[in-house]
């Protein structure tokens, strides 16, 4: 008999589902011997409020090579290629980080590619969402509504205090049904190399999880955020009691950098290694085997500053402890650019020493300014780096024929002041756009010229 093959999902939701009927069981009864039983419920008529239905509605770009003969028959501008447009939709969950702001944390697969995205709140109210930001490679996304007086938000914990055994409560929107609660344990920590993210660092959870689930919460009994719940493994994308989810710690560094640059400003230490396996610590004189081995410092990389050596041990993070080359890759990612990190240090099997590491900046990302301004669409935008002269936003492409080229914008240019005050980063830009202005008056160097573009 051949095993069922398992596979890692995603917990998005399509918006078409096989529901099967099931049949109802008996009510526990609340009390024994007039002794109340334990029940969670208390902690959830707190924390459920808090939890949100996400729908999204979009369209997925596709290109088709056309054959030669098109253009035979047709003339040689008739184009090598036709684009598709597929719309879809989608379902999945998202956590409000912030009521009195209308900050909402979601995964960024949940929101991937939409052009719509609907919140629905526990009472059944309905918001328009707007993407504030996503970072791909760790896979969260910040959404904002406008926020009425009574939403209610949840608390985020300290993850790294989390231990195997704890229990935890998942919280979600499996298969569109609706809000539901499923338990269990932390399973495993700082589970990686699933090929999930990029940058992994995950909470393993036996509480039930299925699709839909993206986005959701994964609270401790103190209905504390503990993590956001993001795959599972398991047949055919169903639940079989191993589910992954992003630390809250990870959650919280990365939505503070989408609010104040606009993007995740990426944290890099400059080392290359791997586990450290039985054989490596018995041949380095250690006597366990978690942390991280490194094979090799980089030339002018912070570690090499700092004095980090080729063969050392990294076992620890801020005084927390660090399991896997993985869980350390993903950590020192997520702390963000020019953050000081001490390191526990073991090197020639000796006890472990602290080094203070300054992290440098990984390559800049883009954002695209569609979501920012109707005249900005076709722009995307990034930070200026240490090697440009100017601090500001730089344009690193403009989409042909698109709005924002037709208002003047060049690759290259780098936004230094919008209606008179100085932007210095995305994140600068993006709140000066929040007041959604009349008219944009863009101060722009361009080279070595300073002009104003004028937006309407």
């Amino acid at each position: 008999m051949k095993k069922p093959l398992l596979v890692l999902s995603a917990l998005a939701l399509g918006i078409s589902s096989v529901i099967a009927p099931v049949t109802a069981t008996a009510a526990l009864p609340v009390s024994v011997n007039n002794q109340q039983l334990p029940s969670l419920a208390p902690m959830l008529e707190k924390v459920t409020p808090a939890v949100v239905s996400i729908a999204v509605e979009g369209k997925h770009t596709s290109t088709q090579q056309l054959p030669d003969s098109f253009r035979f028959f047709f003339g040689p501008d008739f184009p090598e290629e036709q684009i598709r447009e597929q719309p879809f939709r989608g379902l999945g969950s998202g956590v409000i980080v912030d009521a009195g702001k209308g900050y909402i944390v979601t995964n960024h697969h949940v929101i991937d590619g939409a052009d719509k995205i609907i919140v629905q709140f526990h009472d059944g109210k309905e918001l328009t969402a707007e993407l504030i930001g996503s970072d791909k490679m760790s896979d969260i996304a910040l959404l904002q509504v406008k926020a009425p007086k009574d939403l209610t938000e949840i608390k985020l914990a300290d993850s790294d205090q989390l231990r195997v055994g704890d229990y935890t409560v998942a919280i979600g929107n499996p298969f569109g049904l609706g809000q539901t609660v499923t338990s269990g344990i932390v399973s495993a920590l700082g589970r990686s190399g699933l090929n999930i993210e990029n940058f992994e660092n995950f909470i393993q959870t036996d509480a039930a999880i299925n699709s839909g689930n993206s986005g959701g919460a994964l609270v401790n009994l103190n209905g504390e955020l503990i993590g956001i719940n993001t795959a599972i493994l398991g047949p055919n994308g169903g639940n079989v009691g191993i589910g992954f989810a992003i630390p809250s710690n990870m959650v919280r560094s990365l939505a503070e950098q989408i609010l104040e640059f606009g993007e995740v400003k990426r944290g890099v230490l400059g080392v290359q290694g791997g586990e450290l396996t039985a054989e490596l610590a018995e041949a380095f004189g250690y006597e366990t085997n978690q942390g991280a081995f490194v094979n090799q410092v980089m030339p002018d990389s912070s570690a090499e500053k700092a004095g980090l050596k080729a063969g050392d041990i990294i076992v620890s993070v801020n005084g927390k402890n660090i399991r896997t080359f993985g869980e350390l890759r993903a950590k020192i990612a997520t702390l963000g650019a020019g953050k000081k990190v001490t390191l526990g240090i073991v090197r020639d099997g000796s006890k472990a020493k602290d080094f203070t590491v300054t992290l440098q900046e990984m390559a800049q990302n883009t954002m695209k300014a569609d979501n920012l301004h109707p005249g900005l669409v076709g722009a995307e935008f990034a930070n200026t780096s240490s090697s440009d002269k100017t601090k500001g936003v730089k344009v690193t492409n403009i989409a042909e024929k698109s709005l924002a080229a037709r208002y003047g914008l060049l690759k290259g240019d780098i936004v230094i002041g919008l209606n008179r005050s100085p932007i210095k980063n995305l994140g600068e830009l993006r709140k000066a756009l929040e007041k959604k202005p009349a008219v944009l008056a863009l101060e722009v160097q361009r080279k070595d010229a300073v002009l104003y573009l004028i937006i309407r």
